[in-house]
């Protein structure tokens, strides 16, 4: 009789199992330990302004957390780590919140006020702020870098081009102006606005409406007193229907982009230079 083979085990090397990692949470920001300065939004610097530090039924101090759902107690203690009242332990001495002259300095060892000051209070950004002296300073050259790209593109206008542009700002009372005025308070108004300067500046309607009105100026064309159509300045004859809610000018700059317009756009620069 046939001895019944029989099968051999094969070991197998155990293998690794695939865990999932959990998927992280966001790390939160890390508050920066240093000295903190606040001041009072009012402009104003009295000798002593008083702030809330802690909730009560007639100055409420809470703060929504997001994470748990609900307000929570704001209350400043001198001698607790947290300003949550919900997370202070045993005896609380209660600090105070003064400002002098308008402003609080905060050394950067009383971390729970500055927390306080900085992230949770009701106060802050409506009756103060925290000064920031680096923003403060990229916020002046980002304005010093738009003056100077506003007066560069006002130097190099032309005196046309200046005219459109204060014509937007200063009206029909640009016409009595001379060409070293115009490029004066072209620059003055550069620098003080440089902002709008720069929008006008690259605002293609602005030299059409200047076009337009000073062929109105120049009785080329004219506006009917309801302000709702164009004419032709010798034949009174309708050259544009005003769309109704629109301005005039506006309108007008609209219709010179059309290959009708334009024609009539050509013809009244020849008139007038």
């Amino acid at each position: 009789m046939a001895k019944q083979a029989v099968a051999k085990k094969v070991e197998v090397a155990p293998q690794p199992v695939a865990v999932k990692s959990a998927p992280q949470a966001p790390a939160k920001p890390v508050f920066e330990f240093k000295d903190r300065t606040y001041v009072l939004k009012t402009g104003k610097s009295p000798l002593v302004y008083s702030m809330p530090s802690k909730h009560s039924q007639r100055k409420p101090l809470l703060y929504f957390d997001k994470e748990l759902g609900h307000n929570r107690e704001l209350r400043y203690a001198t001698n607790q780590p947290s300003v949550f009242a919900d997370e202070q332990k045993g005896t609380s001495t209660l600090g105070r919140i003064i400002l002098r002259n308008g402003q609080l300095i905060v050394p950067k060892e009383q971390v729970a006020l500055q927390k306080l000051l900085s992230l949770y209070h009701p106060f802050k950004d409506q009756i103060y702020y925290e000064f920031d002296p680096v923003g403060i300073s990229e916020n002046e050259l980002d304005w010093i870098e738009l003056e100077l790209e506003a007066l560069n593109s006002a130097r190099t206008m032309t005196v046309d081009e200046a005219e459109a542009i204060l014509r937007v700002e200063f009206g029909s009372k640009v016409s009595d102006l001379s060409s070293s005025e115009i490029k004066r308070d072209l620059m003055i108004f550069a620098k003080r606005q440089p902002h709008l300067f720069i929008q006008l500046a690259n605002d293609d309607n602005v030299q059409l409406r200047n076009v337009g009105v000073k062929a109105v100026e120049a009785n080329i064309i004219s506006l009917s007193q309801d302000q709702r159509t164009f004419n032709y300045g010798e034949t009174n004859r309708k050259l544009l229907t005003i769309p109704f809610d629109e301005h005039p000018y506006s309108a007008l700059a609209a219709y010179f982009k059309t290959d009708e317009g334009m024609e009539v756009y050509k013809a009244i620069l020849k008139k007038l230079y």
